[in-house]
């Protein structure tokens, strides 16, 4: 019996929000049913320039995952409070505001580039709080 994998999830390192994005993939019955890649930054460390060189391992990784697996959705979490943003910010000031306009341009920017690779795949961005909360962009 061969598992129907229904997504890849793209999501952060940090330590702190693992458990809340496997107990945000439960709660959308995913345990199980998607492929999982997990870089710096998520969606940032996959468009910003500082991290240009691991742009490529994603959308190869990608490419391998949806062959296998057959997957059909992107799902792109990302999450508040990110180092990964902090570096793209450089020397600004790290406020709210700043930190969800990087989080908002990474998302036009991976969308962008998916939906020309992928033009029959759907893409979801999350953007999660420690807080549990979720953001949908």
């Amino acid at each position: 019996m061969s598992i129907k994998y229904k997504a890849m999830v793209l999501s952060c390192i940090d330590p702190r929000f693992q458990s809340i994005i496997f107990n945000h993939l439960r709660k959308k019955k995913l345990i199980g049913k998607y492929s999982s890649f997990t870089i710096a930054g998520s969606s940032i460390g996959v468009t910003g320039l500082k991290f240009k060189k691991w742009h490529r391992t994603f959308w190869e990784n990608l490419e391998i995952s949806i062959r296998l697996h057959k997957i059909k959705k992107l799902i792109v979490i990302n999450h508040r409070d990110c180092g990964a943003a902090k570096i793209l910010n450089g020397k600004k000031e790290f406020t709210k505001l700043n930190e969800t306009l990087l989080h908002r341009s990474s998302f036009k920017k991976i969308k962008k580039i998916f939906k020309k690779k992928y033009p029959k795949l759907k893409i979801e961005t999350i953007l999660m709080s420690l807080n549990k909360k979720v953001e949908k962009f």
